[in-house]
């Protein structure tokens, strides 16, 4: 379902990562490594906003290359704090993604919202939002059509109780038929969501 191939990225004289290589099968796997080792560049070339220097992203047999518009209709990334449109409502951007994604805000959807504890802040523009709010925006907007892979970057960073609960579920029910990528450092949502941990040093 998410297939990397020989990925490397740099900046200048920075070498990031080299020739990465790993097909991921349905599951959960987090990347539990200390800073500054790659995950948050490696989960956005991986997803598309961050173009590699040599190698190839396959979504569900889709190249994110060749074929840019079929892989992000298969991906759900959720950011680590996105605030690029800081007048929009979560409701719009909900709104917007269903619109990209051919598919509606459907009763799933709305539940995933009301079980984050999103609900009450659906309206509220993004500037206004705490980082957790605005994580779980992303994380509903992560149940919308029938993404065969889910990549996020500190998911559980910010969240409340409730949300951080309801957040290891839904990664548990994701990946019993997806590929759900994360990086964090919260060891028991790696824990309660079942997750094998990879180093990216083990990539190749």
């Amino acid at each position: 379902m998410l297939r990397i191939d020989n990925l490397t990225k740099h900046y200048g004289d920075l070498m990031v990562f080299q020739g990465l290589n790993h097909t991921f099968p349905p599951g959960c796997v987090a990347l539990c490594e200390e800073d500054s080792t790659g995950k948050s560049t490696l989960l956005g070339v991986i997803a598309g906003v961050i173009r590699p220097d040599a190698g190839h992203v396959w979504i569900d047999g889709h190249s994110m290359a060749d074929t840019p518009e079929q892989a992000q209709a298969r991906l759900a990334y959720i950011p680590d704090n996105d605030l690029t449109s800081p007048a929009q409502t979560g409701r719009g951007l909900l709104q917007e993604l269903a619109v990209r994604k051919n598919t509606t805000l459907d009763d799933a959807v709305l539940d995933l919202a009301y079980r984050l504890g999103l609900e009450p802040h659906l309206d509220k523009r993004f500037e206004q939002m705490s980082t957790g709010t605005r994580r779980k925006v992303h994380l509903t907007a992560a149940a919308l059509g029938n993404p065969a892979v889910i990549v996020a970057d500190g998911p559980s960073n910010g969240l409340d109780t409730q949300a951080r609960i309801a957040l290891a579920k839904q990664f548990q029910r994701w990946s019993q038929d997806r590929v759900v990528l994360f990086a964090s450092h919260d060891r028991a949502l790696v824990e309660a969501c079942g997750a094998r941990t990879i180093g990216i040093a083990e990539l190749h």
